[in-house]
């Protein structure tokens, strides 16, 4: 690694290409996210959800005198954890420093997974998911309450990735990197109150204010 490289705001280490694409986009709205202008990389680790839990600080001890902070991300299904996602979350954080992070980085675990920041009562959801175009327009809540998604009254369903996988199947379209991109560039930021996001974003204002 070329420690004389331009230095940078912020390097975060996710999971997936989803997730990737999903980063990404949110982290070029810097007025949704209450941020200013940041410089940033985004990198996938290879070994997808464990290999964030388990090895992110040595993934990220290279990037330590490039990079002003760094944000591990990922799902906490699929990590190989039984702990919750805020345990989780605090056994990451206790190893970053050793590798060079001390104060400058933390981890953001998603319960059960990605799928969740995907989730609000935006009608942009319903229009990026391609529902508008379903005849009759039964109203996308209300297919997800019949077929056992959603529970009335709530806005995320218990299994996020389960009640997309089978809007998408309804809709016969692919799940692709384009749609977490699409969500994140169009959705209103302010509208998704997952704890995770709520994270990421209070660590993100808390480092780079306006």
């Amino acid at each position: 690694m070329n420690q004389t490289a331009p230095h940078k705001d912020l390097v975060v280490l996710v999971a997936d290409k989803s997730m990737e694409a999903a980063v990404r986009s949110a982290l070029c709205r810097p007025q949704a996210l209450r941020i200013r202008n940041i410089t940033f990389d985004v990198y996938r680790h290879p070994q997808k959800d464990t290999g964030c839990r388990v090895r992110s600080a040595q993934f990220l001890s290279a990037f330590t005198r490039i990079y002003e902070h760094a944000i591990v991300l990922f799902d906490c299904e699929g990590s190989g954890t039984k702990a919750s996602a805020q345990d989780t979350e605090t056994i990451v954080e206790r190893e970053l420093p050793k590798a060079g992070w001390s104060n400058r980085a933390a981890a953001v675990v998603i319960e059960p997974e990605l799928e969740a920041w995907i989730w609000s009562d935006s009608p942009v959801v319903d229009r990026i998911l391609g529902w508008r175009e379903k005849k009759p327009a039964l109203p996308l809540r209300h297919w997800l309450e019949q077929k056992g998604f959603l529970a009335a009254g709530r806005v995320k369903p218990l299994r996020p990735k389960e009640a997309l996988e089978a809007v998408l199947l309804e809709m016969k379209r692919p799940r692709t990197s384009s749609l977490y991109d699409d969500m994140a560039r169009e959705v209103g930021l302010d509208r998704c109150a997952d704890r995770a996001f709520l994270k990421f974003k209070k660590t993100l204002q808390s480092w780079f204010p306006p």
